[in-house]
């Protein structure tokens, strides 16, 4: 969808297809979607797949605060093979819009992990298995690290996709300075010159605009806004324009306590040696989290196993960009750890 106005005409045809989609039929299958009690207050949690024999596979969503549970219906071929969790983090999505600010309380990336791990012992008992796999994307790549770092006996494995790195906030705006520069974008070099080098002084609609610029920017690829977060959005079957402007409410209230903390989470404190498997698919033409920052880091690891892989024809959110290729990594590459 490349046209939001478009999007907006074709919703309803949409929305009745994805909820086709959404169907689980097989009677070994799984379906819930419903509110859990988790760190004191009720979060939104999805748990979906045709065999709920399959391994676990738990996904921590990006932003700070953008939902992926929308994203549920891209997944049909994903749920052949794992059981897949998702969750609508404490200050995003459905999760925001039924308890507000007030309920919410502080943010910072301890308390989302220590919701997490409390997330992953509920999806255990639930599903009755012992581990389960971790993917975090993007922000949740964050809190994906300080999970695995605090309870590496809950999982299997651990996937990053758009995996944050050290240097890597730095190393996009390099990169996206660049991108713009290649393709004439004055105005748009003009305000990273103005943002200035130096993160400290960042603001986040600083952050915001670096991020558009780079979308923009970045060809060859599904443009991340408008050909993948928008039509997850508007063509999620059970989201109302209420949902949806719940979500970007969220981001915001969010961004305003996570930012500080996302330009300057200690890698060296977390550390490079971890207890579990550890993977990280990157897109290949990602600049928001940079493949050679992301893949410097994961030479930096000790894990009893890992590996780099690059995903053809992404860039940020490669899951969605490129969904089919992504599973065939994970079964190659991650499945036999489970």
């Amino acid at each position: 969808m490349a046209n939001p106005i478009v999007g907006m005409f074709i919703r309803p045809l949409m929305q009745r297809r994805n909820k086709r989609k959404l169907t689980i039929a097989d009677p070994k299958g799984i379906r819930e979607e419903q509110f859990v009690m988790l760190g004191g207050i009720e979060q939104w949690v999805t748990i979906r797949g045709q065999d709920r024999s399959n391994p676990v596979l738990v996904i921590l969503h990006g932003g700070p605060a953008s939902p992926y549970t929308p994203f549920n219906s891209w997944l049909g071929e994903w749920e052949q093979h794992f059981t897949i969790a998702q969750w609508d983090q404490r200050g995003a999505g459905k999760t925001f819009k039924r308890n507000g600010e007030a309920a919410t309380g502080a943010l910072s990336f301890q308390k989302l992990a220590e919701d997490g791990i409390e997330l992953v012992e509920y999806v255990r008992k639930h599903l009755g298995v012992k581990k389960v796999i971790l993917l975090g994307s993007s922000v949740g790549s964050f809190i994906g690290l300080l999970m695995i770092r605090q309870r590496p006996d809950l999982f299997c494995a651990y996937v990053g996709a758009e995996q944050n790195g050290p240097g890597g906030i730095e190393a996009s705006y390099v990169a996206t300075m660049e991108a713009v520069r290649q393709i004439g974008d004055k105005k748009g070099v003009s305000s990273l010159v103005a943002m200035g080098t130096d993160k400290t002084s960042w603001t986040y609609r600083q952050y915001l605009n670096m991020n558009k610029l780079a979308i923009n920017a970045t060809k060859d690829v599904p443009h991340m806004i408008n050909d993948v977060m928008l039509p997850a959005l508007l063509f999620a079957p059970d989201y109302k324009m209420s949902d949806i402007k719940a979500v970007q409410k969220g981001m915001d209230y969010s961004a305003a306590q996570l930012f500080v903390e996302m330009k300057n989470f200690d890698f060296e404190k977390v550390g490079y040696k971890f207890d579990v498997p550890f993977f990280v698919f990157q897109g290949e033409s990602d600049i928001l989290t940079p493949v050679q920052t992301a893949k410097a880091y994961v030479e930096r690891i000790q894990a009893p196993k890992k590996t780099f892989v690059s995903i053809p024809h992404a860039g940020h959110l490669a899951e969605f960009c490129n969904p089919h290729q992504f599973l065939q990594d994970l079964l190659k590459y991650v499945s036999p750890c489970v």
